[in-house]
């Protein structure tokens, strides 16, 4: 499959469609997940085309690999999470919908199940609220 450049996260980084940021650096972007599985669920991209992880420059992995470490510091201050947990898809078989490289920084708390993916969209005020945590963490 070649990379698609209509892809969703293409667009977000062209300023196409909007997206609620958290983080921005020269190679990475990281923005709330929109259908979250948890509260303060975060997305980490790289600004270059890469479809999956096999399409993934290893210089550009690294600077993803940093964004996401470094962000899901602040989201586990941010949400008061138990842990984190990280997934990347790889393929529609491995349950990846939208083919742009990308980690999932998903909250998880000892009491909470974790919520469907692709369920339903969270309000724009309510990822807004845990963006705004989220940057004040990567501020501290």
């Amino acid at each position: 499959m070649a990379y698609d450049s209509n892809n969703i996260f293409a667009k977000i980084l062209r300023d196409e469609i909007p997206a609620i940021k958290v983080y921005e650096d020269k190679e990475t972007l990281a923005f709330m997940d929109v259908m979250p599985q948890a509260p303060g669920h975060t997305l980490v991209i790289p600004k270059s085309a890469a479809e999956n992880l096999f399409d993934l420059k290893m210089t550009v992995g690294a600077a993803v690999l940093a964004t996401t470490q470094k962000v899901a510091d602040a989201v586990r201050t941010a949400m008061q999470a138990d842990g984190i947990m990280l997934n990347q898809f790889n393929g529609p078989a491995a349950g990846q919908t939208v083919f742009h490289f990308h980690v999932h920084i998903v909250p998880r708390f000892d009491t909470v199940p974790l919520r469907k993916h692709q369920g339903k969209m969270e309000r724009t005020e309510v990822l807004e609220g845990h963006a705004t945590k989220i940057r004040a963490a990567l501020k501290s």
